[in-house]
């Protein structure tokens, strides 16, 4: 199994970023999926999370509205779409496969990409 994030990178606050994490290994429709991120001397916290075929998602509150979790299966990639970025969404953000909000709950995680939101 293997994950591996991109498009990350600096940008201004109220700006956009999409992450992409290209899937292999594993026959990726047939599992939900998730991001999380990490701030510096912090936890990993949930993001956003998608069921395998993409059709139900979630949110953590602090990014609600803003980003859109989105998938496609033919492509075995998992993408983030963040609008709106303010300064504390900065961090590395990490996709894993699994479900719902606990990181308990996923088993393989990619390496991360950083964003920064900075002005």
């Amino acid at each position: 199994v293997q994950l591996v994030e991109s498009g990350g990178g600096l940008a201004q606050p109220g700006g956009s970023l999409r992450l992409s994490c290209l899937a292999s290994g594993f026959t990726f429709s047939n599992y939900a999926m998730g991001w999380f991120r990490q701030a510096p001397g912090k936890e990993r916290e949930f993001v956003a999370a998608v069921t395998h075929s993409g059709t139900t998602t979630y949110y953590a509150d602090s990014v609600k509205g803003r980003f859109t979790i989105s998938r496609d299966n033919a492509k075995n990639t998992l993408y983030l779409q963040m609008n709106s970025l303010k300064p504390e969404d900065t961090a590395f953000y990490y996709c894993a496969r699994g479900y719902g909000s606990r990181r308990l709950n996923y088993d393989y995680w990619g390496q991360g990409t950083q964003v920064t939101v900075s002005s």
